[in-house]
């Protein structure tokens, strides 16, 4: 029989976030075992987790960064939802192959449908034929949600991402793991609590600001350990990476562009990204981007262009993109990262005037890179709130109107990641009270095994599972 396990995936949660701020986690780290996590890079969500769920390598299970070049599709797709992306075994696989009578809550984390896990929540917004978005989430089984929704209320969809996020999506997240426990007693629950992730990246960490997300993190997390600690079940507390501060965004797209490189189209007078006629552009992921590149030819000369640009570390093509563990066939054909207080925007037109009408939204779909900007409103809006709430009333009554909110001005951003930061204290951290005594460092694919051992699944079984 297995022993039952709970992983709490704490967002940007480190060594140097553990203080009097957070005094339920303070307590429990100082019982628990700690190691730090050397995170894969890109050191971003769905890299991370996926290399904690498969125990392999980027180049091994293809999740490359957040979201990349779909080049039989010639489209940029990022945040996709499907676990068929991910090109390894999961840990729940491996643990059902191990004992038939294994199930598994996933409770937010990111490639949730699907999927071979038994319970499942992940956002899931309503898109109407009238242009509307509805807040909704999506489960296995299907009628879970209704359950969830009737007791929880709709999911919050604005307080998970954008202009409003707040400890309100965590604490709904948290409270459906509770509840899907109650119903179902998964052996193992993987529940995603991103609420550190917001400020840390309006704010950065040295932010005294972050005080009272650090604080309401606490409480979320102490009822939950509580919760299942009640339960008897084994506890690993971790996140996927360290957020570090920055002050540089670096703007890739448009040197490429100024070289020449780049072509767009021009539709109602603003300016769209034309990948199919571009020689190379890129795809920005926080402190990462994978740069395509049509004329394989132009590699050499693109590298060296990009190696001058001030905020840019390194740049690999070919095999040195291994230096990561990245050569996969989504990969770039190169790879650029950024120094420790930069960070990469998705950025392409010259003239904000030509800006595409979905820069000044949250769109996460349409923009063509990660976008940390969508987390604020436009300082220059004198009076946002009656704003904001006319257009809502504008679209609820059946009118067409968009949410143009959002600034253009990179600089407000003042956290990020991706890169590996050069102080430990802030690498991503992993927590437990479990008996195995824990190195001081572990690999992100070690995560994996951790998992496994905390099920109680025998080391020469994961082996041979993992390698079916």
């Amino acid at each position: 029989m297995m022993q039952k396990t709970v992983v709490l995936n704490v967002v940007g949660l480190t060594k140097s976030l553990i203080s009097n701020n957070t005094p339920f986690i303070q307590k429990w780290a100082a019982e628990a075992q700690q190691a730090s996590i050397k995170p894969a890079i890109p050191a971003v969500t769905c890299t991370a987790q996926s290399t904690y769920l498969t125990g392999k390598w980027p180049e091994e299970h293809g999740i490359v960064a957040n979201g990349w070049y779909f080049r039989d599709e010639d489209e940029i797709k990022l945040w996709r939802q499907s676990n068929k992306l991910v090109q390894a075994p999961k840990v729940w696989e491996v643990a059902k192959a191990a004992n038939p009578d294994f199930t598994v809550a996933n409770m937010g984390w990111w490639y949730n449908m699907n999927t071979t896990a038994d319970y499942t929540l992940t956002p899931r917004p309503q898109y109407l034929a009238d242009g509307r978005k509805l807040p909704d989430c999506y489960t296995q089984p299907a009628d879970l949600r209704d359950t969830l929704q009737a007791k929880l209320g709709t999911f919050p969809l604005f307080n998970y991402w954008g202009p409003k996020t707040s400890i309100k999506s965590s604490k709904w997240i948290a409270d459906a793991s509770k509840i899907t426990d109650d119903l179902y007693n998964p052996t193992l629950t993987l529940v995603y609590l991103p609420h550190l992730d917001y400020n840390l990246q309006r704010l950065g960490p040295s932010d005294p600001r972050i005080a009272k997300d650090l604080q309401e993190i606490d409480a979320v997390v102490g009822d939950l350990i509580n919760f299942y600690e009640a339960k008897g079940a084994q506890l690993m507390v971790l996140s996927e990476y360290g957020i570090s501060d920055v002050n540089q965004p670096v703007h890739l797209n448009r040197v490429l562009r100024q070289h020449g490189y780049i072509q767009v189209r021009v539709e109602r007078g603003t300016e769209l990204l034309d990948t199919a006629m571009s020689t190379a552009f890129a795809v920005a992921d926080h402190q990462l981007a994978h740069v395509y590149i049509h004329e394989k030819s132009k590699i050499a000369e693109v590298k060296a262009l990009l190696q001058q640009q001030d905020g840019v570390a390194e740049v690999l093509a070919g095999e040195e993109r291994n230096k990561y563990n990245l050569a996969h066939e989504r990969c770039g054909d190169l790879v650029v990262l950024a120094k420790p207080n930069a960070w990469f925007t998705y950025y392409f037109w010259l003239d904000d005037k030509k800006a595409p009408d979905y820069a000044r939204m949250v769109d996460i779909h349409k923009k063509p890179g990660y976008d940390p900007v969508e987390m604020f409103i436009d300082p220059k809006i004198k009076f946002p709130v009656p704003l904001v709430v006319g257009k809502l009333l504008r679209k609820k009554l059946g009118f067409r109107t968009v949410l143009d909110i959002i600034p253009l001005d990179a600089t407000l951003v003042k956290g990020s990641h991706g890169v590996l930061p050069e102080n430990k204290n802030e690498w991503p951290l992993l927590l437990t009270k479990y008996k195995q005594e824990l190195p001081e460092q572990v690999q992100a694919v070690d995560v994996f095994h951790l998992i496994l051992d905390h099920l109680q699944v025998p080391q020469l079984k994961q082996q041979e599972l993992a390698e079916v």
